[in-house]
């Protein structure tokens, strides 16, 4: 992978400065018309004493990699804006357990937007093709996950999966598959070995939010993807 500082630069600085809108961002998500009493509202989160620090610090990582994995290509005129949304949405969810509909369709219909943009300025149709065609396959793989097990995933993490699989694919299939595989592999290490460190087996049955996962596991596609595929198998680089 050959690196490119000023695309580090631009998607760490850039998107550091737009996570200082993240607090902004939750502040604006309508609540609930029939809100839970022992949820956290979105009012209570964004007035979070170090939620500005905390969001711009993540987002500056997060940026930086993104470029580290793109380059100075087009594609970052819709990665990088999701890089805040997807903080906000993971902040939203490790409180709430929620991922708001209210937020993850319009980033959606911004993310195509963009995208188609961004196909149009690299002349690549193939690629929005591409984007368009994971968007549904991951949409598809996910709602089957959710229609066989519902306790087990949450539906704002099908229509989160949307997203990403238009991001990632739109990049290539390697993005798409190491993503994916990535945000199942960092939900479940960690609580087994918990069980493991504990010796306690209902640590796996306890409930957590995936959203966070997902959005970590679609950097990792966009960082690694290429690299690992390019790595594993022969003549594919």
């Amino acid at each position: 992978m050959s690196v490119e500082p000023a695309a580090v630069a631009l998607g760490a600085v850039g998107c550091s400065a737009a996570g200082l809108l993240v607090p902004a961002l939750v502040r604006r998500i309508p609540e609930p018309a029939e809100p839970d009493p022992g949820k956290t509202t979105y009012a209570a989160i964004a007035a979070g004493r170090t939620l500005p620090t905390v969001a711009a610090g993540t987002c500056l990582v997060a940026g930086g990699l993104v470029g580290l994995g793109v380059g100075l290509a087009w594609p970052l005129l819709f990665l990088l804006p999701l890089v805040p949304v997807g903080v906000a949405l993971a902040v939203v969810d490790l409180r709430t357990r929620l991922l708001p509909t209210a937020v993850v369709w319009p980033t959606f219909g911004v993310v195509a937007a963009l995208g188609c943009l961004s196909a149009w300025l690299e002349r690549d149709p193939d690629a929005l093709v591409r984007a368009w065609i994971g968007a549904a396959a991951v949409f598809a793989f996910f709602y089957a996950l959710w229609w066989i097990h519902p306790p087990g995933m949450g539906f704002g993490d099908v229509r989160l999966s949307a997203v990403l699989g238009f991001s990632l694919a739109y990049l290539g299939w390697p993005e798409v598959l190491v993503g994916v595989y990535g945000a199942f592999l960092a939900f479940a290490v960690p609580g087994l070995l918990l069980a493991v460190f504990r010796r306690d087996r209902g640590v796996l049955k306890a409930a957590y939010p995936f959203g966070p996962f997902l959005l970590a596991g679609a950097l990792a596609g966009v960082v690694l993807g290429e690299p690992l595929w390019s790595g594993l198998v022969p003549g594919s680089g």
